[in-house]
């Protein structure tokens, strides 16, 4: 999987250097092979299931500079992120350079379906979360979107001084629901297979292996 993010980033042609923080040899060693470096290993404490983003980079842009490195925007990209595109990484880095006062840039995308008419369950039964809109029609709803999950751009600054993403100071770069799919349980890893063929193979050879 993390070759998928390493190749999109190479395929930018925009990165002075791509780096993948793991504390884990067997993937430094796939990274390695992948055409990524692995300069260091990632302490410990900024490894559980828990850490965030933030720390994460703030870390590696730490340990760069230690290395006299100057870095003034740095891009995390998900190892899980198939979808991943080159041009969509050069897309979010010129709208963050294009606006000074912003930290981060990342995608987004639309839920598909309106929120606001989103249930819940209480017990046996289910409740309309937002029972103010339960008779508004969905196409009178306002669009909502969620972070893609794909990769974040900040400026150097920001990702040493921030503790949120979502700070106010960032950009969306809003990209296609079909080009989005976050992968956290086996269910999201076969969604993403059939999504990932319907995007990559050609109709007519779909059509031939349905049929053999």
């Amino acid at each position: 999987m993390i070759s998928y993010s390493i190749h999109a980033a190479g395929a930018a042609g925009i990165f002075d250097r791509i780096i993948v923080s793991t504390d884990c040899h067997k993937i430094a060693k796939i990274a390695r092979n992948a055409g990524a470096e692995v300069p260091f290993i990632r302490p410990a404490e900024i490894s559980d299931d828990y850490t965030p983003t933030i720390p994460v980079i703030r870390h590696a842009i730490e340990a760069l500079e230690t290395e006299r490195t100057s870095i003034d925007f740095a891009c995390c990209i998900y190892a899980t992120a198939p979808f991943v595109t080159a041009n969509n990484i050069k897309r979010a880095l010129d709208i963050l350079r294009e606006a000074p006062s912003a930290d981060f840039s990342f995608p987004i995308t639309t839920f598909s379906f309106p929120i606001f008419r989103s249930l819940k369950h209480e017990g046996n039964f289910i409740k309309p979360i937002y029972p103010e809109h339960e008779m508004t029609r969905s196409q009178d709803l306002p669009e909502a979107y969620h972070d893609a999950g794909q990769f974040y751009w900040g400026r150097a600054e920001a990702w040493k001084q921030r503790e949120r993403l979502y700070s106010g100071n960032a950009i969306g770069l809003k990209i296609p629901r079909h080009r989005v799919q976050d992968i956290d349980t086996p269910e999201d890893w076969v969604l993403a297979e059939k999504m990932f063929k319907a995007e990559t193979i050609p109709p007519e050879k779909q059509a031939r292996q349905k049929g053999s």
